[in-house]
Formats: C-alpha cells, sequence, structure tokens
C-alpha cells in the first residue's frame, strides 16, 4: 500500500515540498540530459513525477509527459502544469508504445526495494528511450553514501500549518532497504492532528545501480550532483547507443 503521503495526507503536500525547492536540482537533470542526448532532445518521460514539482521547472525547456503511480499526485500535478500530458502508470511496467527523446527518474526509484524491481523500471525507462537519447536516474541514497539524517520541513497556508519531523535510519545494514519515519503535526484553524507515516525505500549499491542500468542496453556515466551545506552526490546519467 502507497505511504500515507500519496493518499490521505496528498492535500497536504504543497506544504511539506514546495515547487520552488526543485529548481537547483532540476539544473543538473536538464544539463545531464541536454549533454547526453543526441541530437537536441525536445522531448521528456519522468517516470514517478508525483506531485510535477520536476516538471514545473523541466516544462520551460521540454514538452513533458508525466507518469505516476498515485492518482491523486497527478491530480497535484495536473493543476500545477495543466500544459503537460499526464498518463497513469507503475514504472515498473509501464509501455506507452512510443519513445522519447529523454526519461528522467527522480526519487520515486527509492520505492524500488529489490533488484528485480529495479531491472524492471530500468527497462521500462530504456523502452520509452529513442536510440541517441537519455536517461537520468537520481536515487537520494547508494549504499555507500547513505547517512542516517533527519529534518524539520515547516509550511504555512492561511489557516493551514504543518510541521513535520523527517527521521531517515537503517534498521538492518545487511539488506536492501531503509525507512523514512515522518512525524507530522497538521493545525487546520483550531484543529490539531499528529500523523506518523512510515516509508521503507530502497538502497543498493553504486555497482549495482551500473550493472543494471548497463544490462538493459545503456551506457551509463555517474555525475554528480550538488547538495545543501556543501554536499554532494551521484546520479547515474545514460545514454541509448544509436542503432
Amino acid at each position: 500500500m502507497q505511504p500515507l503521503l500519496y493518499r490521505e495526507l496528498v492535500p497536504w503536500y504543497r506544504l511539506i515540498d514546495p515547487p520552488a525547492d526543485h529548481l537547483e536540482e532540476v539544473e543538473c537533470y536538464q544539463a545531464a540530459l541536454e549533454g547526453a542526448a543526441s541530437p537536441r532532445p525536445e522531448t521528456l518521460l519522468e517516470l514517478g513525477a508525483g506531485a510535477g514539482n520536476n516538471a514545473f521547472h523541466l516544462k520551460r525547456r521540454f514538452r513533458c509527459t508525466l507518469t505516476d503511480i498515485s492518482e491523486s499526485m497527478l491530480d497535484l500535478s495536473r493543476e500545477l502544469n495543466p500544459e503537460c500530458e499526464h498518463v497513469p502508470g507503475d514504472m515498473r511496467s509501464l509501455r506507452m508504445d512510443r519513445v522519447f527523446d529523454v526519461v528522467l527518474a527522480h526519487d520515486a526509484v527509492m520505492y524500488l526495494t529489490s533488484e528485480e524491481q529495479l531491472e524492471a523500471a530500468a527497462l521500462t525507462a530504456f523502452t520509452h528511450t529513442r536510440p541517441g537519447g537519455a536517461a537520468v536516474f537520481a536515487p537520494d541514497y547508494v549504499r555507500e553514501t547513505y547517512r542516517e539524517s533527519h529534518h524539520l520541513h515547516t509550511g504555512d497556508d492561511g489557516a493551514r500549518s504543518l510541521r513535520c519531523l523527517e527521521w531517515t535510519w537503517d534498521p538492518n545494514p545487511n539488506d536492501s532497504t531503509y525507512v523514512v519515519e515522518y512525524a507530522f503535526l497538521l493545525r487546520d484553524g483550531t484543529s490539531m492532528r499528529a500523523v506518523h507515516d512510515q516509508h521503507v525505500e530502497g538502497l543498493f549499491r553504486k555497482s549495482t545501480w551500473i550493472d543494471v542500468l548497463t544490462s538493459t542496453g545503456y551506457a551509463v556515466q555517474p555525475a554528480p550532483r550538488k547538495l545543501s551545506e556543501g554536499f554532494s552526490d551521484e546520479i547515474f546519467v545514460c545514454r541509448r547507443p544509436l542503432g
């Protein structure tokens, strides 16, 4: 079952994850896709587009088709990006019978918790990438860069306010998952409630990512992604060869 953040808590989503927060990383993805695809890319497919925060910026450059497994999240994206095409679908099994210049799979890939699921999503991306086109896979972590962390999120919108503690931890370092716990305090006027939402996410070694993406037919090159507070990590830039 999908986490509460993508079901019952969707009306609160913009307060925890506003589109403006995605600009810097989107600039990284756009540069990577433009640098890897030839000729100049014009069409983009995003797998796991969620509320459309990446597309809000990318649509200025690409004609975007956005897919997600959650209809409620796609509805949020439709409000934000009415000019974009929206298609319900699971990145592990989606087939659209057409190809795109570039494909983006952002942090939604973190919900792939086994190598088999990772392989299925990689095949979906490859199948929808034209020869000479490119894809970017941007997981939050690989095993080598994972670290326990916590963050406080705040958001206010008129009578509604959100405070959320996000705590990322790994109960079992010997498996291929970690856990993100969200503790929400949600105030609507004079009403206050608390909600706990747990997300189980996948965690794979860098070499596993490269092996899986290469096995589909991509040529894979890790590239840096700047993070806040002077940190950086890597994304996987994939090119589908011509012919």
